[in-house]
C-alpha cells in the first residue's frame, strides 16, 4: 500500500503517542470548522513527529491563525469530548457528507471498496475515520501547531491545492518543550542557511535542482573526496571512471530503463537515444567484462566517485539533501559466492569505521527484502538476502526487516545515522546483485578452469556526498572539525602597525599547509574575532604590539577560549596534529 493510499483511509497507527497525534489532528480540525465553518476537510492523519489536517478554505491562513486554532483546540481538550465511532453503510456516509458538504469525504467514501464505513464523533464534530482514537479530547495533554504549507489532494498536481496545517503533540509539556527547543536547534543548523552564511553553495534558476559549489564549500565537497580516496587505497581498491552519457540499450538491459525511466534524463544523437546516467554500476560492469578475469583476480573491488542525474520533481528538492545531479562515493565489488558473506562483512566494517571518524557514533541497520517489482528469481533473492543476514549476525549487530523495501535488483542492508540532535538519516548500503552478472553474462575462470558467475555488491558510505556534506552541516552546525574547515586560522591585527608581521605570519602558515585567512581591515579587534566565530573558523591568532614585538600570536579557539601566546612553529604543530587524528 502505498504512503497516499493509506494517508486517504486515515492510516493505520501504532503507538500510543500515535493514537494521541491522530486524535489532535480530529481536534484541530474540530477547531478550524469552529472557526471557519465554510471549510471543507481534507484527510488529517498522524505523521512521524507529529500530524496534519489538509484544509480547502477560501480565505488564506496566516502564520498569526495557528494561534487562534490552538485556543479553540485547547478549549476542545478542556471540554474532553468523548471519541465515539459508528458504523455506517456506505450510502448513509455518503448522504451524512453530502449534506454537509464535505466533497472530499465522498471522494474517499466511494473509493472505499467495503460496503460499510466508520465515523467518529467527538462533540458538535464528526469525521470519516478507521481510528483508533484515545477515550477522550482531555487525554491530549501537549499540542502545539507548528506550520503551514500548501498541498495537492491525494498529491496530485492535477487537482486543488489545499492548505496544510502541521502540528505536534506529545505525552506532556515537558517532553513537547523539549522537543520545539530541538526544533528550534535545528532551524539554526538548517544546511540551507549556514550554505549561505557560510559562503559554501547556492542554487539558481539557470539549474533548477543543481548545487553550485563556492569555493570554500567545493574544498569540503574535495576534502570528503580525498579522504574517502585514501581509506579505498589501505583497502585494494581500484578507482575507475565511466561516461556520463550511455545507450539507451546498456539501460534496457541492465533493467534500469524498465524500473527507473521516470527519474532518467534522455537525449538523441544520430538517430541513437542515449540517457545521462542515474547509476555507475552499469559502467562498472562494463569495465569487468573488458577482459578475461579470473578466481585470482577475485575480488574485484572497482571505486568511482561518479556524478549522476536523477529527475526530482522540483516540489521534493531540497538543499544539497535531495538534488538532481549529485556525486556517489559508489563501488562495486565483483568476488566468487563462497567469498561474498566475508565481502559483505568488510564492509559493514568499513563503513562503521568511517561513520565514527566523522562522530556519529549511532546508527541502526536494516534489511530490505524483495520488492513487488523485482529482476530474479526468488531462489537468488533468498541466497542474496540471506548473506546481507548472516553477515550482520555474525558481526554482532541487530537489524530490522523492511519488507519490499529492496532495491529492483538486490536486498540491501541499509545504514541510519543519528546526528548531535538524534535525527535520522539514511546514508550508507550494502547490496547483493545476483541478476546483473546475469544480465551481462559476466564471467571468471575457476581454479579447475570452469567458467562461473561472479556475484557484484554494490555499496556506497556517504551515499551522495553533496547529501553527506548537507547532513554533516547540521550535524556539526556549521563548526566543522579543523581538518574539514575551509579556513584553518584568521589572523587578525589589533592595528595597521601590526600588518607586515601579520602578513608574513600568514605566508608562514600557508607554506606549511595550514589554510590561512588574514583579516588586516580597519576594524576593532573584538569586531573581528566575533567575525570569525559567525564563520566557524577554529582559530583565531591575533598581534598586537606585543605579539610583533616577540614573533608570536595570541591564540583563541572557536567558542572564544583563550589559549594563550604560542610560536607561529607550535601553532603549525597544533593544527597538524589535530588534522592527523581527526579530532
Amino acid at each position: 500500500m502505498t504512503e497516499q493510499k493509506k494517508t486517504e483511509k486515515e492510516d493505520f497507527v501504532h503507538s500510543e503517542l500515535d493514537v494521541v497525534r491522530h486524535s489532535a489532528s480530529h481536534v484541530m480540525a474540530q477547531a478550524v470548522k469552529r472557526l471557519f465553518p465554510e471549510v471543507k476537510l481534507g484527510i488529517g492523519p498522524a505523521i512521524k513527529d507529529g500530524f496534519y489536517y489538509d484544509f480547502d478554505l477560501d480565505r488564506k491562513l496566516a502564520e498569526e491563525d495557528l494561534p487562534k486554532i490552538e485556543a479553540v483546540m485547547k478549549e476542545i481538550i478542556r471540554e474532553q469530548y468523548p471519541f465515539a465511532r459508528e458504523d455506517l453503510k456506505k450510502e448513509d456516509a455518503l448522504k451524512l457528507f453530502r449534506e454537509r458538504g464535505e466533497i472530499y469525504k465522498c471522494e474517499i467514501i466511494e473509493s472505499i471498496p467495503d460496503d460499510t464505513v466508520s465515523i467518529y464523533r467527538d462533540g458538535d464534530f464528526l469525521d470519516l475515520c478507521r481510528g483508533p482514537h484515545v477515550k477522550h479530547t482531555g487525554e491530549i495533554k501537549a499540542v502545539k501547531l507548528l506550520a503551514l504549507a500548501g498541498a495537492y489532494w491525494r498529491g496530485s498536481e492535477q487537482n486543488k491545492m489545499l492548505q496544510r496545517i502541521y502540528g505536534t503533540a506529545f505525552e506532556n509539556q515537558k517532553v513537547l518543550d523539549e522537543y520545539l527547543r530541538t526544533v528550534e536547534e535545528a532551524k539554526k543548523r538548517d544546511h540551507r542557511k549556514l550554505g549561505k552564511e557560510l559562503d559554501l553553495f547556492s542554487f539558481h534558476e539557470e539549474s533548477p535542482g543543481m548545487v553550485f559549489f563556492h569555493a570554500k564549500g567545493f574544498f569540503i565537497f574535495n576534502a570528503l573526496i580525498d579522504f574517502m580516496r585514501s581509506q579505498l587505497r589501505r583497502r585494494g581498491y581500484c578507482e575507475v571512471a565511466g561516461p556520463a552519457i550511455l545507450s539507451d540499450e546498456l539501460w534496457k538491459q541492465s533493467g534500469h530503463y524498465d524500473n527507473f525511466r521516470e527519474a532518467m534524463y534522455f537525449t538523441r544523437k544520430e538517430d541513437r537515444e542515449f540517457a545521462i546516467k542515474p547509476m555507475n554500476c552499469p559502467g562498472h560492469v562494463l569495465i569487468y567484462r573488458s577482459k578475461q578475469r579470473s578466481y585470482r583476480d577475485l575480488p574485484l573491488r572497482m571505486a568511482e566517485f561518479g556524478r549522476v542525474f536523477r529527475y526530482e520533481k522540483s516540489g521534493v528538492t531540497h538543499g544539497l539533501l535531495r538534488v538532481r545531479s549529485f556525486t556517489q562515493d559508489d563501488a562495486h565489488h565483483f568476488c566468487t559466492e563462497e567469498t561474498l558473506k566475508d565481502e559483505i562483512k568488510s564492509l559493514i566494517r568499513f563503513t562503521k569505521e568511517i561513520y565514527g571518524l566523522f562522530g556519529f557514533k549511532n546508527y541502526s541497520v536494516a534489511v530490505s527484502t524483495r520488492p513487488a517489482k523485482a529482476m530474479g528469481s526468488a531462489e537468488i533473492w533468498n541466497q542474496a538476502t540471506e548473506a546481507l543476514k548472516q553477515a550482520l549476525e555474525e558481526l554482532s549487530i541487530a537489524y530490522e526487516i523492511h519488507e519490499g523495501e529492496g532495491a529492483f535488483y538486490g536486498p540491501k542492508i541499509e545504514f541510519v545515522i543519528f546526528d548531535n540532535l538524534n535525527r535520522p538519516w539514511q546514508c550508507g548500503t550494502v547490496q547483493v546483485d545476483f541478476s546483473m552478472p546475469e544480465r551481462f553474462d559476466l564471467e571468471y575462470i575457476a581454479s579447475d578452469g570452469s567458467r562461473k558467475r561472479p556475484v557484484m555488491v554494490h555499496r556506497a558510505i556517504y551515499g551522495s556526498i553533496e547529501r553527506f556534506m548537507g547532513i554533516l552541516i547540521e550535524h556539526y552546525g556549521g563548526a566543522f572539525p579543523l581538518w574539514l574547515s575551509p579556513v584553518q586560522v584568521c589572523v587578525a591585527t589589533i592595528t595597521n602597525k601590526q600588518d607586515a608581521v601579520a602578513e608574513r605570519i600568514h605566508r608562514e602558515l600557508e607554506e606549511a599547509g595550514v589554510r590561512s585567512e588574514l583579516d588586516v581591515r580597519t576594524e576593532k579587534i573584538g569586531y573581528k574575532i566575533r567575525e570569525a566565530e559567525t564563520q566557524k573558523i577554529p582559530y583565531v591568532a591575533v598581534i598586537g604590539e606585543k605579539e610583533a614585538e616577540s614573533g608570536l600570536v595570541a591564540l583563541r579557539s572557536r567558542g572564544r577560549k583563550d589559549l594563550g601566546t604560542v610560536s607561529v612553529q607550535d601553532l603549525v604543530k597544533r593544527i597538524q596534529k589535530e588534522v592527523e587524528l581527526k579530532t
